[in-house]
């Protein structure tokens, strides 16, 4: 299968850049390409906690969103000098559980001058396990990584840079704060309360992950290393975790009483916001899972998501994994889905220019041209609003939420008439590139129609802002009644949506 990518390969020199836009913190990584490897030379944090703006109808405040816009632009000066290809923004639970993420998308990709993408909780976790094995060389026997940020936390199995296992729940250490203690205070019978609920919710997943087993355990958080930070410096461990020292923080933590009250020198004021909820989450998860030691890891989703770009530029894109993988369980027709891509890519590198289109806006496209029939598995009668529901309900590897949403969108209208409903569930600037690239799916939907292996003339496509005209040769068009008739039909949907079609034989 060939690759999307369509930049070129890194060089030695590039920089490459992670951001990753969490519940509690806003983390940027910076690092230059050398020799194949990446090294870290710049990384900036700030404590947004944006967790704490949503209120119960799950709409951030405005003072939380200028915080967070603020920061935005200050990692946007910093990565002004990262070529845009080089650079992934991810945003977790926070930003994927508010009622109307698109409104403050559109204003944070501007504050920071590049696109964000919504990662699903199991996406996240697989960066986080990619990070992790990054930073501690994979050994023999499987490993447990278990993360928890500011409104979930993930828990993730894996063997060498393989993963077995994956699973997030909203247990992070705001959600928990707000959940369990929302007045800031605590005692004794509501932590065990607090623990009980939270070991329910766990329990999906304990007896498997129990079944699995694992050698080594790493926690990779800046929750769990500012735990263990404290248990070394007041002589209850090396640095390592385990249950009896997580006890002993416990109760030091409850005769404290409220966040207010917690006396701990190696935590900055706005980690003692957020301490009791990750401890009470650690403590759970070591009880209910048996874990015996944990080791603490520097690196986390967004050195992740930095090896990711290096993964993807290097042709080892877990993405065509995953999309091999729902070729081969849907029984997807990969010639017809190949001959269609290849159609496709001629029509947009036609268009490119014109329309400013780029190496994410041709990604979407081939990913949806190659999974563009998997809804013929439910039914061939409206096969393209199946198809949509199957993307956009998948969990599939290394696609974040965002992504998957736009190839959704794109394959829910490569045929009949444009559903404007759709794409208005994008941001604006991606609603106007996706309808772009949905126009050069249609046409390549179309001329292969019949599915067959045909060779089919190299058309000339010119397109300005809403209109398309494509050349095409009368004696072919002449030879192939069924596509004039399609295209006659084609120039009636799209006026419908006010686009121009005009087809010119010569």
């Amino acid at each position: 299968m060939k690759s999307s990518r369509h930049n070129p390969a890194l060089k030695d020199g590039d920089l490459v850049a992670a951001v990753d836009l969490g519940s509690n913190s806003f983390h940027m990584v910076v690092a230059r390409h050398v020799l194949g490897q990446l090294r870290i030379i710049d990384r900036i944090k700030e404590h947004v906690m944006l967790a704490d703006g949503l209120d119960a109808d799950r709409n951030l405040s405005p003072k939380s969103a200028k915080r967070a816009l603020d920061c935005l632009a200050l990692f946007g000066q910093r990565l002004a000098y990262v070529k845009p290809v080089n650079v992934r923004v991810v945003a977790t639970n926070t930003i994927r559980t508010m009622v109307n993420p698109g409104a403050f998308l559109t204003k944070a990709e501007a504050a920071i001058g590049h696109r964000i993408e919504i990662i699903a909780g199991r996406e996240e976790a697989r960066l986080i396990y990619l990070g992790v094995a990054h930073d501690k060389p994979p050994k023999k026997g499987k490993r447990l990584v278990i993360d928890i940020g500011g409104g979930s936390t993930e828990f993730v199995i894996g063997r060498g840079f393989e993963i077995i296992e994956r699973e997030s729940l909203q247990i992070g250490c705001i959600a928990n704060l707000h959940r369990f203690f929302p007045d800031g205070k605590w005692n004794a019978r509501q932590w065990q309360k607090a623990k009980t609920q939270i070991g329910v919710d766990m329990q999906p997943f304990v007896r498997a992950y129990r079944a699995q087993g694992w050698k080594e355990v790493y926690g990779a958080s800046g929750t769990i290393k500012a735990l263990s930070d404290i248990a070394r410096h007041q002589g209850i461990s090396d640095g390592s975790l385990t249950l009896k020292t997580l006890q002993l923080l416990r109760q030091e933590l409850i005769d404290f009483g409220s966040m207010q009250n917690i006396r701990w020198p190696q935590i900055s004021a706005s980690r003692r916001h957020s301490i009791a909820g990750g401890l009470l989450t650690l403590e759970t998860a070591f009880e209910e899972l048996g874990i015996a030691r944990m080791q603490t890891s520097d690196y986390a989703l967004r050195e992740g998501a930095l090896f990711d770009i290096l993964g993807r530029n290097k042709d080892h894109d877990p993405r065509l994994d995953s999309v091999k993988a729902l070729q081969e369980r849907y029984s997807i027709d990969t010639a017809q889905a190949q001959r269609v891509e290849d159609y496709a890519m001629v029509l947009f590198d036609q268009a490119r220019r014109f329309w400013d289109l780029d190496a994410v806006d041709r990604e979407a496209l081939v990913w949806a041209c190659k999974l563009h029939e998997i809804g013929l598995a439910v039914a061939h009668s409206q096969h393209h609003h199946h198809g949509s529901y199957l993307i956009d309900h998948s969990d599939i590897s290394g696609f974040s939420k965002t992504e998957q949403h736009l190839i959704a969108v794109l394959i829910r209208n490569q045929r009949r008439s444009i559903h404007f409903k759709s794409l208005l569930t994008l941001t604006e600037t991606r609603a106007i590139r996706a309808l772009r690239c949905i126009l050069l799916l249609r046409l390549s939907v179309l001329l292969y129609r019949s599915h067959s292996a045909e060779s089919i003339p190299k058309l000339k496509l010119s397109v300005a802002r809403s209109r398309l005209q494509l050349a095409i040769p009368r004696k072919w068009l002449d030879q192939h009644p069924l596509t004039r008739s399609d295209l006659e039909n084609e120039i009636a949907y799209l006026k419908a949506a006010d686009i121009t079609l005009a087809i010119i034989e010569k």
